[in-house]
């Protein structure tokens, strides 16, 4: 009996100890390890979201740029605003210091970087060893359109984007290029026949879905996430230019075609009018830049820019719109300070202001104000005489930025359209010195319309030719079709029919004008006798034939 009591005594001690020690071990992992876990987590600091696929990824490409010496910098439009809103937390946190991932770590499928082509100098030994790494690389390359003027260059391609994936995450380097107008450029990234469009989701790309360009960026170096790397000085100043930075190339093999047919101008005084008009425009973009206006090349401006490629040495002035809500009241000291005394104001703020300047060698700068509606857009002209104001109607429009002059300037991205608003059928055809033309009449404008006189038909030719001369077209648009079906035209619509200075002519005291200006001249030979484009003492509109449509 004695021995069976030892025995219980026994398994129950053994029980018993047996719980203790589970207790124990229960209580070491349970509440023990967590406090020793939050103790060591003090005193080191932890490294909450390192571990994440971006992170990785990022700090991988971070390193593979570093020991290359790829000069990338930080693009990715969501970091930089994230930088943005915490900049002094930043710029205070030092190598290593950093405890938590706030940036890279936030869930995205792209992480956008780029670099300055002029700068790398190893391209294929960086792509070699990117892909020893561990990254799937994927290369877009395309022509360079700053060659597309030479013809033994024009089919040079030049690298645009590379996108560097990682597992599920990628980084996208787009790959900017140098501009004659001091800018940076991308090109579009343009899949091939041969790439695999499961590669990465292209979709969600924010750069590549057409061409851009950008202010250059000043550059400075901070620690983000623990990673030293390049991102822009001011953040918030590139992020604001990405949705607006859509560029499109001036269209250099319709031009070549067009000089071809038409041999381009290169008199002493058309290059003299180019170089003149080219250092208003730098002048008048300075200008309104400095005061932080939005333009765009307007007009007969934007038509040389469209058509030729350049400015069309018989315009005489240089057009420019701005919208009506980015007004500001001192543009006009800002313009006289610039040294372009005003010469013109029309209009008013509210309905239909433009504005008209003096630059050197008798150019003239003209500023045309656009108003929006609901479908459409519009500006105003005022009929010097009697303060009738016209409206004339373009289509909604934005702007894109391209190159003109060696300039980087915005012109309507639906330019086919806005040109044709202010000139209806675009024919692309000049009227070039020594090709006759027999001037037009529109639809709304006939002979049995004007007034049965010969010196009305004869304003209504002089006015005519004079806006061929200086558009290059044989119809005139809608803007154009309002200005000439009056008999006393708006000042203010010089770009619709030519008409200089913005001065009301009447009758054939237009003759004499053309005639000094040097617009028309003999050299041109025109269905109109020489007693109608003779000397200024020509008054005698007896003398000009009546205008007679020779077409529809």
């Amino acid at each position: 009996m004695s021995r069976i009591n030892k025995n219980v005594v026994l398994a129950l001690l053994t029980l018993t100890s047996s719980a203790f020690l589970l207790f124990q071990l229960y209580y070491y992992k349970h509440y023990l390890s967590t406090k020793n876990g939050a103790g060591l987590s003090k005193s080191k600091g932890s490294r909450i979201g390192f571990d994440s696929t971006q992170w990785r990824a990022v700090k991988k490409f971070i390193m593979l740029t570093s020991n290359q010496n790829v000069p990338v910098f930080l693009i990715d439009p969501l970091i930089l605003e994230l930088i943005n809103k915490n900049f002094e937390q930043v710029k205070n946190t030092s190598h290593g210091s950093t405890s938590q991932c706030k940036f890279f770590c936030v869930p995205r499928d792209f992480t956008a970087f780029a670099l300055q082509y002029h700068l790398w100098k190893n391209e294929e030994g960086w792509f070699r060893i990117a892909e020893n790494m561990g990254f799937q690389c994927l290369k877009i390359e395309s022509k360079d359109p700053r060659l597309d003027g030479i013809d033994s260059l024009s089919g040079t391609e030049i690298p645009l984007h590379y996108i560097c994936k990682l597992a599920t995450h990628a980084i996208h380097l787009v790959v900017f290029h140098e501009r004659s107008g001091n800018y940076l450029w991308h090109g579009h990234l343009r899949l091939k026949e041969h790439i695999d469009r499961k590669f990465v989701p292209f979709q969600k790309l924010q750069f590549g879905r057409y061409p851009g360009a950008f202010d250059r960026p000043e550059l400075q170096q901070v620690t983000v996430d623990g990673l030293e790397v390049l991102i822009p000085k001011d953040p918030m100043h590139f992020v604001e230019e990405v949705p607006h930075s859509r560029f499109i190339e001036c269209r250099y093999k319709e031009a070549r075609a067009f000089f071809q047919q038409y041999l381009d101008d290169n008199t002493v005084e058309a290059v003299a009018f180019r170089k003149s008009a080219k250092e208003l425009l730098q002048l008048a973009a300075k200008t309104l830049n400095k005061l932080g206006v939005p333009f765009w090349l307007s007009s007969g401006t934007c038509l040389g820019w469209y058509r030729q490629c350049n400015i069309i040495p018989y315009s005489k002035d240089v057009d420019l719109g701005i919208f009506i809500q980015d007004y500001k009241s001192d543009i006009i000291l800002a313009f006289q300070d610039a040294g372009l005394p005003l010469k013109h104001k029309f209009g008013k703020v509210e309905d239909s202001l433009e504005l008209s300047f003096q630059g050197k060698d008798d150019v003239k700068l003209d500023v045309f104000f656009f108003y929006e509606e609901t479908d459409h857009m519009w500006n105003g002209g005022t009929q010097a005489k009697t303060g009738k104001k016209f409206k004339y109607l373009f289509p909604k429009f934005t702007l894109c930025w391209t190159e003109f002059v060696d300039m980087k300037v915005h012109v309507p991205c639906e330019t086919l359209e806005y040109i044709e608003a202010n000139y209806v059928s675009f024919h692309g055809l000049p009227l070039m010195p020594s090709q006759g033309w027999t001037v037009l009449l529109p639809s709304r404008l006939t002979a049995a319309s004007l007034p049965d006189s010969p010196a009305s038909a004869c304003y209504a030719s002089l006015v005519f030719v004079f806006f061929l001369v200086e558009t290059g077209f044989c119809c005139v648009g809608r803007a154009g079709l309002q200005l000439l079906a009056t008999s006393d035209p708006p000042a203010s619509a010089s770009r619709g029919a030519g008409i200089a200075d913005g001065v009301s002519f009447t009758q054939c005291s237009v003759v004499p004008r053309l005639e000094c200006s040097g617009v028309i001249s003999a050299r041109y030979s025109l269905h109109l006798p020489a007693a109608c484009l003779g000397p200024p003492k020509c008054r005698d509109c007896s003398l000009c034939p009546a205008a007679t449509p020779s077409g529809k």
